[in-house]
């Protein structure tokens, strides 16, 4: 009888060096889906607890937004449609005819423009029910960042002739004083059925 044949074994001492290799490839070539999220700048926090209790809101000042579980938007007591939200923001937060129903506009020295009067005391509080879908709340924060952008859009185009994204940042900001966005987000709660 014959010798038994050894079979010949594999060197395995790049195996680790190849599976680094083709980790590190499919991480630097492979996308990955980011998910989208809201730019908001959250407020600075008052220096002291008494500070909290010294912010007083008149309630001509907040605009109340409610999107209940069957995704039904109630826009300061009523029932209104998402096409119709942007404009009714828009009416609230600008208060041209300085209706006394809307919030209070008070005089303030803006750059470039002097003397203005703002509804900066403005507030929007969007609140949603549990149950409210995840795309119609994302709708509605579309809708008021919309009223944002286009009454800024007018006032830098009466002004300048260009739309707030094309102004030098110092021009933005003064944009910015006169349209301040402020929404106010609280937690979702079970507010319960609302038809």
């Amino acid at each position: 009888m014959g010798k038994k044949r050894k079979v010949p074994g594999i060197n395995g001492s790049s195996s680790a060096d190849i599976a680094f290799m083709l980790l590190l490839f499919f991480l630097l070539t492979t996308s990955m889906d980011t998910d989208q999220g809201l730019a908001r700048r959250l407020p600075q926090p008052p220096n002291d607890e008494r500070k909290l209790d010294e912010i007083d809101i008149k309630k001509r000042n907040i605009l109340p937004i409610l999107i209940n579980t069957h995704n039904q938007i109630l826009c300061a007591g009523e029932y209104v449609e998402l096409s119709g939200l942007r404009e009714k923001a828009k009416e609230f937060i600008a208060n041209r005819d300085d209706d006394p129903s809307l919030p209070e506009r008070v005089e303030e020295d803006v750059p470039f423009f002097g003397l203005v009067k703002t509804s900066k005391l403005h507030v929007i509080s969007l609140m949603n029910d549990r149950g409210t879908q995840y795309q119609k709340y994302i709708d509605v924060q579309n809708e008021l960042a919309a009223a944002y952008n286009e009454l800024r859009d007018e006032i830098s185009r009466d002004k300048w002739n260009k739309t707030f994204a094309e102004l030098q940042e110092e021009q933005q900001k003064a944009v910015q004083m006169i349209y301040p966005q402020k929404i106010s987000e609280a937690e979702p709660k079970n507010y319960g059925d609302k038809k």
